[in-house]
């Protein structure tokens, strides 16, 4: 299979693209140029350490191994999920939760699919473990962070309407049971409206890179379904899980609503 290489001044060339984006932020007086410069540096720096790491896990094969890679991802990707949320759980909470629920569904999802679609040969192959369980992470953040910003901020908006039915006999889960449909729906949305524009709209990244690298079209377009249909259960399990768990949070066993358990950021 035949694939055009890069050189690295292929990608220098490319790079100038950002110096275009901020000599507009320049011109506009955006104030963006510093943060584009430190985010494309820090892109090139966490890649340019991820191949190392991958180069040596690749070449490793160990469960252990992998096994802490992937928990490293996670727990980088909770760190995120806690600082794009306005309002948060106070404490530990704010980053367990997310973080939790990553591991939860993003766990299962990747294995799943190790051990049902692709069967690599040891099931936790590097190769296809890691890489798949970084689109997974990397559209789950997305989902939950909004699920759970949505459900913070309806809270106080609607705390009287909530004290009102807990008042009146109603238990937690039914007086959460709109704000939790609300926020579930709003975690959703980003992988939905994703699917519905893939393939007429967008060709995605994972299908662009198999094309460029010689994949029959067919070939990619199977790889593509099965890493959406994959990202979209665990979007699911992972923004709907959380959002029932900071609910449950934002209460206690007498059924109180408890707004001292929020902070803001």
């Amino acid at each position: 299979m035949n694939y055009i290489t890069l050189s690295y001044g292929d990608l220098v060339i490319a790079a100038l693209l950002i110096g275009v984006n901020a000599a507009l932020s320049i011109r506009l007086r955006l104030s963006l140029e510093r943060q584009l410069l430190i985010a494309a540096s820090r892109m090139v720096v966490q890649l340019g350490l991820l191949g190392l790491v991958l180069k040596v896990l690749f070449e490793t094969v160990s469960l252990p191994f992998t096994a802490a890679a992937a928990l490293v991802m996670i727990l980088f990707a909770g760190y995120e999920v806690m600082g794009r949320q306005e309002r948060r759980l106070a404490g530990w909470w704010s980053y367990g939760v997310g973080t939790g629920c990553m591991l939860f569904g993003g766990t299962i999802v990747t294995v799943f699919a190790l051990t049902t679609q692709l069967q690599p040969e040891p099931w936790f192959h590097p190769r296809y473990a890691l890489p798949l369980l970084g689109m997974i992470l990397g559209n789950m953040m997305t989902g939950i962070a909004l699920g759970l910003n949505t459900l913070a901020t309806n809270v106080g908006r609607e705390r009287s309407a909530i004290e009102t039915m807990l008042a009146l006999g109603y238990d937690r889960a039914e007086a959460f049971r709109p704000l939790i449909r609300e926020s579930v729906r709003n975690g959703l949305i980003p992988i939905i409206n994703s699917m519905s524009a893939t393939g007429l709209v967008s060709i995605p990244g994972m299908m662009t890179g198999q094309i460029l690298a010689g994949a029959d079209p067919w070939d990619a377009i199977k790889y593509q379904l099965l890493v959406m249909f994959l990202i979209a259960g665990a979007t699911g399990i992972g923004a709907g899980s959380a959002i029932y768990a900071m609910a449950a949070r934002l209460t206690d066993a007498r059924h109180r609503l408890r707004l001292d358990r929020l902070t803001v950021k």
